[in-house]
């Protein structure tokens, strides 16, 4: 949400171009909506407001305070698992031998089972360790089905 003191330049804006509009076009301008008039309140709303924005010292680019209290690697690592982390699947989970959904599959783990991470990613697919039918397997799976092991297992069948 932008600050108060940029809405206020905004609305100083707006008020200052509707006072000029009204007094230096002609009436005929202004009685039917048209393009021209919303150029002339647009393009004056956005002169005067950035004008008055800079005036008053409001910062243009700044982030919003909630953009900037996150840190900037939580994107980064929420894509990228880390080796050897553990997770769960929220459902049945195809272990693939490649990346995609045409790879051959290898097995399909049951809901609930966990999953160990192997740090390799391609976008949404993570190579994992799992263990199905009492063998130990690696391969490939989508992450869009794993949650956090320390999520809890309440959670998987909503």
């Amino acid at each position: 949400m932008p600050e108060m003191s940029t809405l206020g330049a905004y609305a100083a804006a707006l008020a200052l171009t509707l006072l000029l509009a009204a007094w230096l076009t002609p009436r005929a301008w202004w009685r039917r909506p048209n393009l021209r008039a919303l150029a002339v309140l647009g393009g004056g709303t956005l002169a005067f407001g950035l004008l008055f924005a800079a005036l008053w010292g409001v910062p243009a680019g700044a982030p919003p305070a909630t953009a900037a209290a996150l840190p900037p690697a939580s994107a980064a690592q929420a894509n990228h698992p880390v080796p050897g982390a553990r997770y769960l699947a929220i459902d049945e989970l195809n272990l693939r031998d490649g990346i995609g959904v045409r790879a051959r599959r290898l097995a399909v783990l049951p809901a609930g089972t966990t999953v160990v991470t192997l740090g390799e990613a391609d976008g949404d697919w993570w190579r994992v360790r799992a263990r199905a039918d009492g063998r130990a397997l690696e391969g490939w799976a989508s992450s869009l089905w794993l949650r956090r092991a320390d999520e809890g297992r309440g959670r998987l069948k909503e």
